[in-house]
């Protein structure tokens, strides 16, 4: 894992308004050089963009995985790969709803608050294909939802009310002149 984290290049992340976001992605079957090499990018792009996660759809690969790299409910950093994930919430009694202000990488100064269950479980395979399962609250927990969203060609936008939409595309608005196109190949320029 240390060397994928230590070895990527930074990749563009694309938009919203592209349609590898909107569409479910294919299984990852091969678990060899290739796939090493969009984990380690994917990592150097998440590091650059100071994200807590990324999905391959958010660099523009169609693929079922995504790498995180944030702190779980007890402040402990954690970072990882799921390929191909199954996402499992709390149900009846255990589940309890949590509202977070939310954003996403892809939509660049969009944030709003959306409630998700407090925590998850996330089963499906690591960077070499053997079973990895994943339980957390906190910000990972919050991260295995929406980047497993991600993987659903869902963005958390769809998850929002039109009052939440409108407020997340007026913050969008005021700050994407900041992120160039490239962005986070390019930095984006310091706020005023």
């Amino acid at each position: 894992m240390s060397q994928l984290r230590a070895s990527g290049t930074v990749r563009p992340i694309v938009r919203w308004s592209e349609p590898v976001l909107h569409t479910p992605a294919r299984p990852v079957t091969d678990f060899g050089p290739d796939l090493q090499a969009l984990l380690a990018d994917m990592f150097a792009t998440n590091t650059a963009a100071e994200g807590a996660g990324l999905a391959a759809a958010q660099v523009g690969v169609g693929l079922a995985v995504f790498v995180y790299d944030c702190t779980d409910e007890n402040g402990k950093r954690r970072a990882g790969v799921i390929c191909n994930p199954e996402l499992e919430l709390p149900q009846g009694d255990e589940r309890r709803l949590v509202e977070l202000t939310e954003g996403c990488l892809s939509y660049p100064g969009g944030y709003a608050p959306l409630a998700r269950p407090s925590h998850a479980t996330c089963r499906g395979r690591d960077h070499h294909g053997e079973p990895v399962t994943v339980t957390a609250a906190g910000i990972l927990g919050r991260c295995l939802q929406h980047e497993t969203d991600h993987i659903n060609g869902m963005v958390f936008g769809d998850r929002l009310s039109a009052r939440g939409r409108r407020q997340m595309r007026t913050l969008h608005e005021e700050a994407v002149s900041r992120y160039p196109d490239d962005w986070p190949v390019s930095p984006a320029a310091p706020r005023d």
